[in-house]
């Protein structure tokens, strides 16, 4: 027997709505190139939002975040699959990962994270050729009915302000 609307609502399920990602997503065969290995090699770290450049990874905001202070951590190798990657290659994403939640768990004080790995484009992947982690900070009431009713997130920080406060707390070497 399905259950009745007043009992789904009772529920409390939660789900991260981001349907203003929808016109990226639909967009995303446009790049000519991919981004994540153009914009490193552009220098242009203010602009292109790396936060953050190790030896085979690097950290980038998400221009179009879930959240204030979305991350994504990418290896500077093009590549899809996991088990491409080399074990250096696996350890600095992993190890960039951690220092990108340490980093966030201090600059923004988030009371969570969502982090995953969107592998292929069926799978929900914008840039299906170059695989990335994201890391999305979480509070509570960080959604809301914008979304629903406006079509339009709110995030509390600007892109660039937040740039600079990540930048100025991530430490200047990524060895161990």
């Amino acid at each position: 027997m399905a259950p009745s609307f007043l009992s789904f609502l009772k529920m409390k399920r939660r789900v991260l709505w981001a349907p203003w990602r929808m016109e990226y997503v639909q967009n995303s065969d446009a790049f000519s190139v991919c981004i994540f290995c153009a914009k490193p090699g552009e220098n242009l770290d203010r602009k292109n939002l790396i936060v953050h450049r190790g030896n085979h990874a690097f950290v980038i905001m998400n221009r179009y975040p879930y959240n204030s202070g979305h991350l994504m951590i990418v290896p500077y190798r093009h590549t899809a699959e996991l088990s491409t990657l080399t074990g250096s290659e696996c350890s600095e994403l992993f190890q960039l990962l951690a220092r990108s939640e340490q980093v966030l768990r201090t600059v923004l004080k988030p009371q969570g994270f969502n982090i995953g790995m969107n592998v292929g484009k069926i799978a929900g992947a914008g840039m299906e050729d170059h695989l990335h982690f994201h890391l999305v900070p979480r509070w509570t009431g960080d959604t809301n009915f914008m979304p629903i009713t406006g079509h339009a997130k709110v995030v509390s920080e600007g892109l660039e302000h937040t740039w600079e406060k990540l930048v100025a707390a991530f430490p200047v070497s990524t060895s161990s």
